[in-house]
């Protein structure tokens, strides 16, 4: 069925009019990121809580695909905090301009690579549901249809294009709105074909963070996870490594526990949580931005974080050769253990 360009145009008008309701909603969600940062209350300061950088922080252990560059950044701070910067900055853009239904089509692109950031990064996180994976995946599939239907009679595009300037804009209809100058049939395969890739994102991402279309449903914001690595005792100092991996990205692990039996059982440390409460800054060593902290009376383990922890006592000198095990207990009661060949 041929069109002529009038209808073309009410056709266009009329989709983009439809979806209204998606660019306020979805241009507001990444708006207030930036409300909420800047506005209310500021999230970019360094080393207040709150901070932006150190809930970035929370996506590394189980970001998908682009976990390199979010190691870099919480590794780096002042990078990281120019990132975050930038990233607000575009979040207001993006936001703004699509809720106007300005520059429509070049936003709802922004719209969809914010989305697919988020779904990458913060897909696996969520203490209730599948939180961030939804707010990804919806974002994503948002931004792909509000670039086809562009902004409507309800936009700022729709009265702009009206001008002389915008008229004469050769790719005016790619980056604002209107009637797009691809054919109905290449139109249909583009759309089958993203539908059909965002399609398949939804699954492989809901089975790998979640295992949502097969096998056993987890959720990795549920409980506490701690990876224990490079343990050793040397010259009379127990070190090791700690990793928090898993577990709410609002709530920290709170370690009360470090013990060091010998093979026999013997104890040789065994530490509590008001020790732990002391636990002197020089002897944590920690690699990002959300750090391993003593506080009121625990060791604090946010999510993300990773640190070197070394422990020097009196107990530690002259110990015999053998096989050691080192156990850590969060306030949970839950526990990691750690083997050590001495």
């Amino acid at each position: 069925m041929k069109y002529n360009n009038q209808e073309l145009q009410h056709t266009y008008l009329l989709s983009g009019t439809f979806t209204l309701a998606l660019r306020l909603v979805v241009g507001w969600t990444y708006f207030s990121a930036f409300w909420r940062r800047l506005v209310i209350e500021n999230k970019l300061i360094e080393d207040e809580a709150g901070y932006i950088g150190e809930k970035f922080n929370h996506f590394l252990p189980n970001a998908l695909g682009i976990k390199p560059m979010i190691e870099y950044l919480v590794s780096n701070p002042d990078t990281l905090w120019w990132a975050m910067v930038t990233f607000t900055i575009i979040e207001a853009i993006v936001g703004l301009f699509i809720m106007f239904g300005l520059f429509t089509r070049l936003m709802s692109i922004g719209v969809l690579a914010l989305a697919t950031g988020i779904l990458l990064g913060s897909g696996w996180l969520g203490t209730t549901c599948l939180d961030e994976w939804q707010i990804g995946i919806l974002g994503m599939a948002t931004g792909f249809a509000i670039f086809f239907t562009g902004g409507g009679k309800y936009s700022l595009d729709y009265y702009l294009q009206k001008k002389p300037l915008f008229d004469k804009i050769k790719y005016s209809p790619w980056i604002m709105s209107g009637v797009l100058p691809i054919g109905d049939r290449l139109m249909k395969k583009i759309i089958l074909s993203g539908t059909i890739v965002i399609f398949f994102m939804t699954l492989f991402t809901n089975q790998y963070f979640h295992n949502g279309v097969w096998g056993k449903l987890h959720n990795k914001s549920v409980k506490p996870i701690v990876e224990i690595s490079d343990a050793k005792l040397t010259n009379g100092k127990l070190s090791f490594t700690v990793f928090r991996i898993e577990g709410a990205d609002v709530y920290g692990s709170f370690l009360i526990g470090i013990q060091l039996k010998d093979q026999d059982g013997k104890v040789i440390i065994d530490k509590d949580g008001e020790s732990l409460s002391q636990f002197s800054k020089s002897d944590i060593e920690n690699y990002y931005v959300a750090k391993v902290i003593a506080g009121k009376h625990s060791l604090v383990i946010p999510l993300g974080s990773k640190a070197d922890l070394t422990i020097n006592d009196d107990s530690l000198q002259n110990l015999t050769k053998g096989l050691y095990e080192l156990t850590l207990t969060d306030i949970s009661g839950i526990t990691w253990t750690k083997s050590i060949n001495y």
